[in-house]
């Protein structure tokens, strides 16, 4: 293999990971207030309440199909029973809707930063940026998916004999380059782009991803005013009371005044 193949499948993975766990590490201790999503809500919500949800159920989606087709190896999935061809239906059908959906989303949101002027305008360098990494990260993936498993014959091309075992092997660093020598060009772009997006993952706005409110769930409900008189203040200040007339001391003052 060629010094830049090497570096393409062996360097550049590992640089990606370290800058995204250092830069993670760096975001959580130096910049707290600004590991949100900066959310544009306030400048438009009509758009944003039917593409968003649409494109974060997608991810999720993608997400999971991909740990399940990276991380477990085909002999896992024979062991439990099913077959190639099963497994490339369960992978196939499903990601194509996923990858619909986050496209379709993905769409959206863009349309909405660039035609509404006031989500333009909040729209930050790094977020420009941002934007850019995940479109080619996800175009890249649906153009993999589409030609070479959805069209690419009966079973696809099978990444769990090449791209999965590369991957595992990285992670226990057992590098094993040449595994990625025959894979189609449409999965290696898709694999570089995945791998650039990681690398600048903390220094957008996509930490939030790790900021999941999962505490909502749980906590308890924040009452604001309760209609419960057992709540309320036992003693009061008197200080505030209104001012009431004593009608003794009144016909006293007048009995005094008239003499």
């Amino acid at each position: 293999m060629s010094t830049f193949e090497l570096f393409l499948w062996v360097a550049y993975p590992w640089l990606a990971l370290a800058a995204f766990v250092v830069g993670l590490v760096w975001r959580w201790r130096y910049d707290q207030f600004g590991w949100t999503s900066h959310s544009s809500q306030i400048y438009e919500s009509r758009l944003l309440r039917i593409t968003s949800p649409l494109f974060h159920w997608g991810i999720i989606f993608v997400f999971v199909g991909h740990v399940m087709g990276l991380a477990f190896p085909k002999s896992f999935t024979r062991a439990i029973g099913i077959s190639d061809a099963a497994y490339h239906l369960i992978a196939t059908i499903p990601g194509t809707i996923a990858a619909a959906m986050v496209i379709i989303g993905l769409l959206g949101l863009l349309y909405r930063r660039v035609v509404k002027r006031s989500v333009f305008l909040a729209t930050s360098p790094s977020d420009k940026v941002m934007y850019v990494l995940l479109s080619l990260a996800i175009l890249s993936g649906a153009v993999a998916t589409i030609s070479l498993q959805v069209f690419g014959g009966p079973h696809g091309y099978d990444y769990r004999e090449t791209i999965s075992p590369w991957i595992r092997q990285l992670m226990i660093f057992n590098p094993q380059p040449e595994l990625m020598a025959d894979v189609p060009w449409q999965f290696k772009v898709h694999v570089v782009a995945g791998l650039t997006l990681i690398a600048c993952w903390p220094f957008t706005r996509l930490v939030h991803a790790f900021s999941v409110p999962l505490g909502y769930l749980t906590r308890p409900y924040v009452v604001y005013r309760s209609r419960d008189i057992r709540t309320q203040p036992m003693q009061r200040n008197v200080a505030w009371e209104p001012v009431r007339s004593n009608k003794a001391q009144l016909d006293n003052e007048a009995k005094w005044s008239g003499a």
